[in-house]
């Protein structure tokens, strides 16, 4: 892997560790009524509250695993979470808001492109 596929990747990890941070520890706040587009009183709902913490676990587990993958020099574990990462952008984008691609997920696909070259 190049030094800029592994910066790129290093930071795909660290934009979902924020996402985690959000979505896990800060799930009411201001930031994350932001970042996510809602209002900060639908986020006091318990159901949504709930879901957020459990996505914000996904979040933290495939910024791990990508961070695993650097250290350990195991390109296949790098590709598979950006694959991961990519995917889930491009549902999100057909589902919720067609930004989530290039906010959520040009990081790794400009990753992914390093590969190639």
């Amino acid at each position: 892997m190049s030094i800029i596929t592994l910066i790129l990747a290093a930071l795909v990890a660290l934009e979902h560790f924020y996402i985690m941070y959000l979505e896990t520890f800060a799930t009411q706040s201001k930031a994350t009524a932001r970042v996510f587009n809602m209002s900060e009183e639908e986020l006091q709902r318990e159901s949504v509250t709930n879901l957020f913490k459990n996505q914000g676990i996904y979040n933290g587990l495939i910024a791990v695993f990508l961070l695993y993958g650097i250290f350990t020099g195991n390109a296949t574990v790098v590709v598979i979470f950006l694959l991961n990462v990519v995917l889930a952008a491009l549902y999100g984008s057909v589902t919720a808001d067609r930004k989530i691609i290039i906010k959520q997920g040009g990081l790794a696909i400009l990753a992914l492109l390093t590969f190639l070259f």
